[in-house]
């Protein structure tokens, strides 16, 4: 048995040991971006197939968490789900910059290190990826990147740099084509006011419920698991702003701005010793992932200042997350944070029309929603 083997196996037998803290407790919730869409103006197909896109990627990740899996992996398996479907704005769904070109981003944080990983450290925290285009999954690339400080020491890298590390550790590459979609391109070109044809790839033969209901968007997929062992992971996933300009590096793999997670003590000296009798954990934690107008994400810091509203004011996460999100809006920014906290506690404040939202718990049952008055269901 090779060495690499043999340290594997004695991860996973660490991983699966009982934990005094280790709870039945364990959440899932995921957007797949907010922003301009219109329930008037859609269709009861086009709202049923969204639906079923985001319980499809619920159910991905608590496949993971139901067998006791990372938080980081299930956040992944719904998210890299996500990308695959071309309804949403990441992965194959990504949407074009000004030039007709594709440029994603993705991001990965924990609010601990993994269990799986113990020689993660844990000052690592979470890693940011920009400018990628050759990545049909990039937030499977924020992963392996995060689990590889040795190879990527770094909190966020660009382009075909961290393409070829990533190839390096066995991800795969494909080409440019592979993110065409008529749908996006046509709205690249509409709304630079050009002509929709000639397509630069051969038309895929869609029909119109393959016709996104978010025109011109601005947002992204994520998702923020909670696992047994009460790690947090927020893993979040774009192709941007439609007919940004080249180059442009937006909130998702910018840490504090677009997304976050983080661990802290409880103050108090009593709850700390009644969390020590009672067997549970004596932190708190959050994780956050934003969608939306994330140039005002960045100037305010929003995913981190949720956390920070908790932390140092003592505000409950759907608190601290409603404030937030109004604060986007009265700066004229658009969006909206799905967050979620170790007690299980789950936010999903919007300030515009609409958040592809859904949440799912042990149960297994996932409950989704798209507009601004929709109940989960």
């Amino acid at each position: 048995m090779s060495s690499a083997t043999l340290a594997e196996k004695q991860s996973l037998l660490a991983h699966n040991k009982p934990s005094k803290h280790r709870s039945d407790r364990y959440v899932l919730v995921i957007h797949g971006g907010a922003g301009t869409m219109s329930k008037e103006n859609s269709t009861p197909e086009q709202r049923a197939k969204y639906k079923a896109a985001l319980s499809k990627a619920l159910q991905a990740g608590h496949a993971v968490l139901s067998e006791g899996g990372e938080a980081m992996d299930a956040a992944v398996a719904a998210v890299s789900t996500m990308e695959d479907c071309p309804l949403f704005n990441s992965g194959k769904g990504a949407v074009f910059n000004v030039a007709g070109k594709n440029e994603l981003e993705t991001s990965i944080m924990l609010s601990k290190p993994p269990a799986s990983h113990p020689h993660i450290p844990s000052s690592r925290r979470g890693f940011g990826l920009t400018l990628l285009t050759h990545v049909p999954n990039p937030s499977k690339l924020a992963r392996a990147l995060y689990l590889a400080p040795t190879a990527a020491p770094h909190t966020m890298l660009s382009g075909a740099a961290a393409e070829h590390i990533g190839e390096e550790l066995g991800l795969e590459l494909v080409d440019e084509s592979y993110f065409f979609t008529e749908a996006r391109w046509k709205e690249h070109r509409r709304g630079l006011g050009l002509p929709e044809e000639p397509l630069p790839y051969p038309a895929e033969g869609s029909g119109s419920l393959d016709i996104p209901l978010d025109q011109l968007p601005t947002g992204t997929v994520g998702a923020v698991a909670l696992d047994v062992r009460g790690c947090i992971s927020a893993v979040t996933s774009t192709g941007g702003r439609t007919n940004k300009l080249v180059g442009r590096i937006g909130d998702t793999p910018s840490m504090a701005a677009g997304f976050w997670a983080e661990e802290w003590p409880v103050k108090s000296k009593i709850r700390r010793a009644w969390a020590r009798l009672t067997g549970k954990s004596d932190k708190l934690a959050v994780g956050v992932s934003g969608t939306g107008d994330g140039d005002y994400f960045i100037r305010l810091a929003t995913a981190s200042t949720i956390g920070r509203r908790m932390r140092y004011l003592g505000e409950s996460v759907t608190r601290a997350s409603k404030e937030c999100v109004e604060e986007l809006r009265l700066d004229g920014g658009i969006g909206g944070v799905i967050a979620l906290d170790n007690k299980g506690h789950v936010a999903m404040p919007l300030n515009c029309s609409g958040m592809y939202r859904g949440v799912i718990r042990k149960d297994g049952v996932p409950k989704t929603a798209i507009f601004d008055d929709d109940e989960l269901d």
